[in-house]
């Protein structure tokens, strides 16, 4: 647990923007290469899973693991490119954005819209903008508050096979193909995401057609479901964490929520690799421009950035399914067993 105050956490980053400054610099060369490395392993697995399928279909879902975390790779681009830090330029962000988009699933500017407002409110508890890319959460107050029957529904929704098996799923298929969120000024974003969907669905249409429809979803519906439960759990462990930073408007500090509000998820090589480098995650919050080849470095070369925030190995974030509910006295989220314990009782 980090014992700073949030006073030492701001002198100590009083540069935080010089510091970080060199590191925004894209590069074409390494952006070219992770284009490179992602789609290629991707196409690669995803036709030996098309010739595996009458073999042995169980090795065709062992196939489908791995190209899930090439997926993963190839979001992380589409997630640079929607912050415009993957290239230089802006026309060429948005067109490899929009063409990581068909893999992913994900509609590109309408994403990148819910994500940006994410990044510049991340840890607010104002409903207005709690909700907006981060996953429902209650503080205990106002889990109190409730009637017992949106209470069970509270907790059937924070369960780990709804949270983290059905909910990644409905997100990517659903949430994402309708405009959820309606805020002002949005209306190119709602129909870039009219137009995604409908040269998703033309491309799935195509595939189906020329594959089979039963062989086709077969093969990508899988890639696609753990690629939903891979990213919705890193979004978790990275912003839900015990330790995490949630404050009221009036109250909130973008470096203090950045450094204390988002974990540095330490993980193998590989699988660091395969996520993007996203597990510097308070690093790119501190930074949405810095793209995601360049956050290692900027962790190894400036140990101050380092010094606040909670990390974590894969092993320490299992224990993140039991934090439901932010506690606000105690600045950290809580189980429900600790909510019964402490609250319950006193009541």
């Amino acid at each position: 647990m980090t014992n700073f105050s949030e006073q030492e956490i701001k002198e100590a980053l009083n540069n935080w923007k010089v510091i970080i400054s060199q590191y925004q610099m894209p590069d074409a060369k390494k952006a070219v290469i992770q284009i490179f490395n992602s789609f290629g392993p991707f196409f690669a697995l995803w036709v030996l899973m098309y010739f595996t399928y009458d073999y042995s279909y169980w090795l065709t879902l062992g196939l489908a693991v791995i190209n899930a975390f090439f997926l993963v790779r190839i979001f992380i681009i589409q997630h640079d490119c929607g912050h415009q830090s993957f290239f230089k330029s802006k026309r060429l962000n948005n067109l490899i954005g929009l063409f990581c988009s068909f893999f992913s699933s994900i509609p590109f500017k309408y994403w990148a819209k819910v994500h940006n407002h994410h990044h510049g409110h991340s840890g607010q508890l104002e409903m207005a903008n709690r909700d907006i890319g981060d996953i429902k959460f209650l503080t205990v107050k106002e889990y109190a508050s409730l009637p017992w029957r949106k209470r069970v529904s509270y907790r059937i929704f924070r369960s780990p096979f709804v949270l983290f098996g059905l909910a990644p799923f409905i997100y990517l298929t659903f949430s994402n193909r309708l405009p959820t969120f309606n805020l002002k000024g949005w209306s190119n974003v709602r129909r870039s995401q009219v137009i995604n969907n409908i040269l998703m669905a033309g491309l799935y249409a195509l595939l189906g057609y020329f594959i089979g429809w039963q062989k086709f979803f077969l093969l990508q519906i899988p890639i696609i479901f753990i690629f939903s439960i891979i990213a919705f759990w890193f979004f978790y462990v990275q912003h839900q964490h015990e330790e995490t930073y949630k404050e009221w408007k009036h109250n909130w500090d973008f470096v203090v929520s950045a450094l204390r509000g988002a974990t540095h998820y330490r993980l193998p090589k590989l699988f660091q690799w395969l996520t993007g480098n996203i597990g510097f995650h308070h690093i790119h919050h501190l930074s949405s421009l810095i793209p995601n080849y360049h956050l290692e470095k900027c962790y190894k070369e400036n140990p101050v950035l380092n010094k606040f925030v909670t990390s974590i190995t894969f092993k320490e974030s299992l224990k993140c399914i039991h934090n439901n509910l932010w506690d606000q006295d105690q600045k950290k989220m809580i189980s429900f067993q600790e909510y019964r314990r402490q609250y319950k009782r006193a009541s």
